[in-house]
């Protein structure tokens, strides 16, 4: 189970601290609630019902740096679908970040990022819902690992370029 004070990563909300339990009534009915602060925005708050199930699996420890090395290394490897018709998309890409699965967010971003760069090699741009879902997506991945590889936003652009490069050239 979760302590007080440990970094956890809660759903779509990203990295939080674990800063109690808390008793509250919500809606006529008292219930114990696990407190998140989010690291990035200190004025928020998430009370996550402890009785809840559905609520507590969206709370998870951080990857280790092993294992994101790992997701990094495969990231090369992962096949990037797009999904033509942007009704089916939509829904998939947001059932991709719900779930939070690491390699699937990786497809993702890979798969909208080559549209990306597509279209503006014919002068157009990518539609404000793909841009919306890349921002969200790399949000996610990203500042879980610049949490855990103790990295700024473009050092850690650099490392994970850096290491596809350097295992390519293992690899050849």
């Amino acid at each position: 189970m979760f302590k007080t004070g440990d970094i956890v990563i809660y759903g779509m909300q990203g990295i939080c601290r674990i800063k109690g339990i808390e008793e509250k009534d919500f809606k006529g009915t008292k219930n114990e609630y696990l407190v998140l602060k989010p690291l990035k925005n200190e004025h928020s708050k998430y009370f996550v019902p402890i009785n809840n199930e559905f609520a507590m699996s969206k709370i998870r420890k951080p990857l280790s740096e092993i294992e994101i090395n790992s997701l990094i290394d495969s990231m090369p490897k992962e096949e990037a679908n797009w999904v033509s018709n942007k009704n089916k998309r939509k829904e998939e890409y947001k059932n991709i970040i719900s779930s939070g699965n690491h390699t699937e967010i990786i497809k993702m971003i890979k798969a909208i990022f080559s549209e990306k760069k597509e279209r503006e090699s014919t002068g157009k741009k990518l539609q404000i819902s793909d841009e919306r879902f890349l921002n969200e997506a790399e949000e996610l991945l990203y500042s879980e690992f610049q949490y855990v590889l103790n990295l700024n936003e473009e050092e850690l652009m650099t490392y994970i370029t850096e290491r596809i490069e350097k295992r390519q050239k293992q690899n050849n």
